[in-house]
């Protein structure tokens, strides 16, 4: 929770900088941009959902579903309306607890291709939403107890998609944007994130 007030609040603080700075330039609509970005992800799913998704047949247990997330992102703006992106995100951890102090961390990370489209609203703010694929992997360390449940690791190529928020500087931007990672038809992720980048 604490995290999470930090974030909204680092997010808050930026937006106010950006109302109060005299000079604010629209995005110049073609070019390469990077950034770097941090927030929390969540689980979507209940605990049957997961169950089902690392074959463990078992219902009796927990779930902590809340993690830090971390992304970076490589882009190239083609004009102010489209733009295509290169991720890499770390969405955390979601951990199991059973009965008898077993536990399974189920960590996961994704890295694919997006398509973003744009509405530049104002020359100093932009919202976009995207569409992409993802090829991630989930690592499952642990145990559910002594019974002998299949843990193995996950992986796949799947859909992402998102919207966010964009406040345009000159050279610079930061946005809050959320993110569907639809890993497997039992295992979808929600990222929100607040990132910062520069164009060149």
């Amino acid at each position: 929770m604490k995290f999470k007030t930090l974030v909204t609040a680092s997010l808050a603080s930026a937006i106010m900088c950006t109302a109060a700075s005299p000079v604010m330039a629209a995005p110049n609509g073609q070019g390469l941009y990077l950034g770097v970005g941090t927030g929390f992800s969540s689980l979507k799913n209940d605990s049957d959902e997961v169950d089902d998704f690392i074959d463990t047949g078992s219902e009796d247990f927990d779930i902590d579903d809340d993690d830090n997330s971390f992304k970076g992102f490589v882009g190239y703006e083609y004009n102010p309306y489209f733009a295509t992106e290169l991720f890499y995100a770390d969405l955390g951890r979601t951990r199991l607890e059973g009965n008898n102090e077993a536990n399974t961390d189920l960590e996961s990370d994704a890295y694919g291709v997006s398509i973003v489209g744009q509405l530049p609203i104002t020359s100093w703010f932009t919202a976009f939403a995207k569409i992409g694929v993802a090829k991630w992997e989930t690592d499952v360390d642990g145990n559910l107890g002594s019974a002998d449940f299949d843990l193995e690791d996950q992986d796949g190529t799947d859909p992402v998609y998102g919207v966010g928020a964009q406040l345009n500087f000159s050279p610079a931007f930061v946005r809050a944007e959320y993110e569907r990672y639809d890993f497997d038809s039992d295992y979808k992720i929600d990222s929100f994130s607040a990132s910062a980048g520069i164009r060149f």
